[in-house]
């Protein structure tokens, strides 16, 4: 099996779709003869032309307009947002026209696009290349959200939001691009080569959006994250000692509420992880979502382990992302409750 970088991965989703499907259109900022900022479409132009791979004007919010009517003329458009802190522009496009076109049409139009953006800090980007924007995705009804924590399932995953009918997210945390970051940024990163998920079939695959994964099975305290802070609560698990279960969501929307519930009410305690800020942050709602199916088996409160609420600060890079330091003394706090 191929040994494969998260960029390589999602390269070879595109590449997979592409040669499987006419339909199926990659544009954005740079992705064409560049073929992107972090090359993740390098290749796909010279391969396919330029009518299927293209660079797109820097208009984050005309690349979704397009996109969108593309979608609706019978297309299947990838489209790259260059940082997740870019979409701002274009998210009028996404929540009001791509998330309601099934809705608002009956069922006569989909809108079968992928917004494909990198996210997350951890690479000294500061305010405007580090924001994990996907709490304002999930709030939508009608838009699908994932995030990827490894190139086995960035593919997988990937293909099936290309050939899903409406709208998906896909959020690409680019500080695991190279490799799986556990948050010790004063030690050299492992290199997907020599991790297991950075095993990768080179053809066509799909992984279900709306299913979780167990990286770790466990039975003294749940933690739910998702992302590179999978790799942060793995690390965090592993050097306290504590028999951590650790549950990777991989997709938020759909939401596998059902393996998050079994897991907590197996262990009684639970910690939620993510990067972004924690003021109305996508672990405030899985917090609710466990307090309401979970409440007579919980032997201590859910805590969150996350970003501050600020803009994200350049000179304090380390302070503000959840390292596992942080995950591991709320691990001890729960056990503690």
């Amino acid at each position: 099996m191929a040994r494969m970088t998260m960029i390589e991965a999602v390269r070879s989703a595109m590449d997979v779709s592409m040669g499987r499907d006419d339909d199926v259109v990659v544009f954005g900022e740079d992705v064409g003869y560049f073929g992107g900022v972090f090359r993740a479409t390098q290749g796909l132009q010279s391969k396919y032309g330029k009518t299927r791979c293209f660079d797109a004007p820097i208009n984050e919010s005309g690349i979704l307009g397009t996109a969108i009517g593309m979608a609706a003329y019978g297309l299947k458009p990838c489209v790259e947002i260059q940082f997740a802190d870019y979409m701002y522009p274009a998210y009028d496009q996404i929540t009001q026209e791509a998330a309601r076109i099934r809705y608002r049409s009956n069922g006569d139009f989909t809108c079968p696009i992928v917004v494909r953006m990198p996210t997350g800090g951890g690479i000294f980007g500061g305010q405007t290349h580090s924001q994990s924007p996907e709490a304002l995705f999930t709030h939508v009804c009608g838009l699908k959200v994932v995030v990827p924590s490894n190139p086995h399932d960035a593919k997988g995953l990937l293909i099936a939001a290309i050939e899903d009918p409406d709208p998906v997210m896909f959020l690409e945390p680019k500080r695991l691009y190279n490799g799986p970051f556990d948050g010790h940024h004063e030690r050299p990163v492992t290199p997907w080569s020599k991790h297991e998920l950075g095993e990768v079939p080179e053809g066509h695959y799909t992984i279900p959006i709306g299913k979780a994964e167990i990286r770790r099975p466990g039975s003294a305290v749940t933690v739910v994250a998702y992302g590179t802070m999978v790799h942060v609560a793995l690390a965090a698990a592993e050097e306290t000692g504590i028999d951590a279960e650790v549950i990777d969501l991989r997709s938020l929307l759909p939401l596998d509420l059902d393996t998050i519930v079994e897991s907590v009410k197996k262990t009684g305690r639970c910690v939620v992880v993510h990067e972004a800020t924690l003021t109305s942050g996508f672990g405030a709602e899985v917090v609710s979502l466990i307090q309401e199916h979970c409440f007579y088996n919980l032997e201590a409160p859910v805590v969150r382990v996350t970003g501050w609420d600020t803009p994200y600060p350049h000179a304090q890079e380390w302070d503000y992302f959840p390292g596992p330091g942080r995950v591991g003394r709320a691990l001890k706090e729960v056990m503690e409750g």
